[in-house]
């Protein structure tokens, strides 16, 4: 199915995760679903895929054997006859849960990740920011794919979402996990 294709097919109505779980799999775009409306975006750049993977990598190799990472899978933030599904660059969740649930539970969730895309900035800034922090997700990375690279590492704090530290070079994270957010741009 073409991304043209896909708008096309959009149902003229708010969808509930019946419909949401009925889409087909390898979409030409990224989908994600607000309060019941299919939200499509554009396939990241080959920069943007890049620098999610040196993130991923370097959180599975830090990670304890309960915890893996994992890229674009399906965060519930809201359920009900309207549900918002996020699908973050980047997930941490329980290892227990990773192949027996296409859709995660916030509460399996440590860590979500978004690397901005021209068209995401305020929606990873803003939206997802609040959302995360309401389901109680208690790690954000806000990722600037440069180049430079600059990583704001943001924990939960009260309900909220605080900055922790924004990284350029060398990112040492509370997980444990170390980024060399240079290395996209030596090769």
């Amino acid at each position: 199915m073409s991304a043209e294709a896909l708008v096309r097919a959009l149902p003229p109505h708010p969808i509930g995760l019946e419909e949401w779980d009925a889409l087909p799999e390898g979409l030409p775009a990224k989908v994600e679903l607000l309060e019941g409306v299919l939200m499509v975006w554009s396939r990241p750049s080959a920069r943007h895929q890049r620098v999610a993977v040196l993130v991923m990598n370097a959180l599975a190799a830090a990670l304890p054997p309960e915890w893996c990472a994992v890229p674009e899978l399906d965060v519930l933030i809201e359920g009900g006859p309207t549900p918002t599904v996020r699908a973050p660059d980047v997930v941490v969740i329980r290892t227990a849960t990773a192949d027996h649930r296409t859709r995660q539970d916030p509460a399996d969730v440590l860590l979500a990740v978004e690397v901005q895309s021209p068209g995401s900035r305020r929606t990873d800034r803003v939206a997802k920011l609040a959302e995360y922090a309401e389901v109680g997700i208690a790690h954000y990375l806000l990722v600037e794919p440069g180049p430079p690279v600059v990583l704001t590492e943001l924990v939960l704090d009260g309900g909220s979402y605080r900055v922790r530290a924004e990284h350029r070079g060398t990112a040492e994270l509370a997980l444990g996990a170390t980024i060399d957010l240079d290395a996209p741009d030596r090769t």
